[in-house]
């Protein structure tokens, strides 16, 4: 070590991380040693050389299971699918690397297969939304400038031409590519892939704006899985009992971020993977007793249901041990009463953005899960500054301010997109994450709120995630969301939309007195509106931007 590493090592606070000289945060988890950047590897060859580790590669564990039809794929059936799949496509088209392949199909046994198959070959993936609207997916195709297009018999109609044209998932052409001839000693043409090349167009939620379409590299999601990989939590290793064989559920969406690379997450661990095709709450109740699920990736919104539904109590949650829960901030009275119901469930929680390929920050240890209201401690290889967002200076342990991150996972930026680019990485690296946060004197991080979404109530600032905390622990409240509206007098003031739950009669005078009771008076509810749902995105954010929209059209407390 160089005379000045060690310098910086004696500097670094070891309960929080924080180096006084330089103003950074530096990650306290072991440093995961990753491959060297010019070694050329593909995300693909990377994961199954981590599926090799395991007794799960090549054999008949099941990798993947439907949850409404029960059909299975076995960890020997997906390598050979992908193997076939490639090689099929590569003899039938021009797809090579740096190509970019659109991809507008809903969860099912086959995208697993082909995300594997793509970036082997290094075509670039850019998976969307399946259910997102003409004009938004015409957007996405404009942005990644796909060559091919793999879709469904139903979603197929929302694609424009592509000069390889659109391939259908659920077409006997399809199904003869994954069951073509291929063998084990079999070669095809493979373009080599470096780690510094695109693997994948995924687009950011658009809770404030239009979505844009982050390009994340081989090499940033080696470096994520590899950490994954690395640190796996401690409730994995030290057990004295056999445990049973993990098996994951999937709720969330295959083509955000989140699903993405918790996907690629569970194949390099050998994990049984149940996915369900659409969201309903029941029929995840009834996947998680039927194939004795142990761990669940999930948004707030669903611990929320988990913690105030009655229907739970009709199922054998038994197996459940571990939720892993992102995507949007945790309150800890939801985390409290989850636990209270759930004894034996861990929630694991974690932060991550799109362009940070969904890890920035989690929890490993069970010490680490009492930490609520916390996202956890600084990923492994990550560094950070919380920056004050009026004078630019960078700020100690438990101050609020911008988050900025720095590490091998960042993307490498938005595609079409320059000047977004450019405001948001710097020249030194460092990724503007437009979150208000703060770290504790122990190096846990703590998201406050999006600094685009407070509502600024005369001279303070309000963030609505605190209000969306407190009012989602009123038993009467099923889900929440604060907007700022406009007044003349305060400039804007919180708004809150409320869905009761079945049976209440709560009314916004009960609102009002509720949250005041607990706040600052700045910080009061003054306008209430009841609505049947929150909009949300597919990673369980809210979509305030739809909420601001109707609140203005209306005029009016009640919508």
């Amino acid at each position: 070590m160089a005379p000045d590493d060690t310098n910086l090592t004696r500097q670094i606070d070891p309960s929080s991380g924080f180096c006084p000289q330089t103003k950074t945060f530096h990650s306290l988890r072991p440093n995961v040693p990753l491959p060297p950047p010019s070694q050329p590897l593909s995300v693909t060859d990377y994961t199954l050389s981590l599926l090799r580790q395991s007794s799960a590669a090549n054999s008949s564990t099941t990798f993947l299971v439907d949850s409404s039809t029960g059909r299975q794929l076995s960890y020997s059936d997906f390598l050979s699918q992908i193997h076939s799949l490639a090689s099929s496509l590569r003899r039938s088209t021009s797809l090579s690397k740096g190509h970019v392949a659109f991809v507008l199909s809903p969860p099912s046994l086959h995208v697993p297969v082909l995300y594997f198959a793509l970036l082997a070959l290094g075509v670039t993936i850019s998976p969307a939304n399946p259910i997102g609207s003409d004009s938004e997916v015409a957007h996405q195709v404009r942005l990644c400038k796909p060559v091919i297009a793999f879709a469904t018999s139903s979603t197929s109609r929302k694609l424009p031409a592509v000069p390889l044209g659109t391939v259908l998932l659920d077409s006997p052409e399809f199904l003869s590519m994954l069951e073509g001839n291929y063998t084990k000693t079999d070669r095809f043409h493979r373009d080599q892939v470096n780690q510094c090349d695109s693997a994948a167009i995924l687009y950011s939620s658009g809770t404030t704006g239009r979505v844009k379409g982050v390009l994340l590299t081989h090499q940033n999601l080696i470096a994520l899985i590899a950490g994954f990989f690395q640190l796996r939590p401690e409730w994995d290793k030290n057990e004295t009992q056999p445990k049973p064989h993990p098996v994951s559920l999937f709720t969330l969406p295959l083509f955000h971020v989140f699903g993405f690379f918790m996907l690629v997450r569970a194949v390099a661990m050998g994990e049984t993977l149940v996915l369900m095709e659409r969201f309903d709450f029941q029929g995840m109740l009834r996947a998680v007793e039927k194939y004795r699920v142990t761990y669940m990736p999930v948004s707030p919104p669903l611990v929320v249901m988990l913690a105030k539904s009655d229907l739970v109590m009709k199922y054998d949650l038994s197996s459940l041990q571990l939720l892993g829960c992102g995507g949007a901030p945790l309150g800890m009275e939801v985390a409290e009463r989850f636990a209270a119901k759930f004894p034996n469930v861990e929630i694991v929680q974690g932060y991550g953005l799109t362009e940070t390929g969904g890890g920035a920050a989690r929890m490993i240890e069970p010490e680490e899960c009492r930490r609520h209201g916390s996202v956890g401690r600084l990923a492994e290889n990550m560094e950070a500054k919380i920056v004050d967002n009026v004078t630019g200076e960078a700020l100690p342990p438990g101050q609020r301010g911008e988050l900025w991150l720095r590490g091998p996972t960042i993307m490498k930026g938005y595609v079409g997109d320059d000047k977004a680019t450019a405001e948001t990485l710097d020249s030194e690296g460092w990724l503007k994450t437009g979150d208000l946060c703060y770290f504790d004197s122990d190096g846990f991080l703590f998201i406050v709120d999006r600094l685009k979404e407070l509502i600024k109530f005369k001279a303070y600032q309000v963030p609505p995630a605190e209000l969306e905390h407190l009012l989602l622990s009123n038993p009467e409240i099923s889900d929440a969301a604060v907007i700022p509206y406009p007044d003349e007098e305060a400039g804007q003031i919180p708004m809150a939309f409320v869905v009761r739950k079945p049976g209440s009669n709560l009314t916004e005078a009960q609102v009002i007195e509720f949250i005041a009771k607990q706040v600052a008076p700045y910080k009061k509810v003054r306008r209430v509106s009841f609505v049947n749902a929150i909009p949300k995105s597919p990673a369980g954010k809210i979509l305030r931007r739809e909420l601001v929209a109707a609140a203005l059209s209306a005029g009016s407390p009640r919508l």
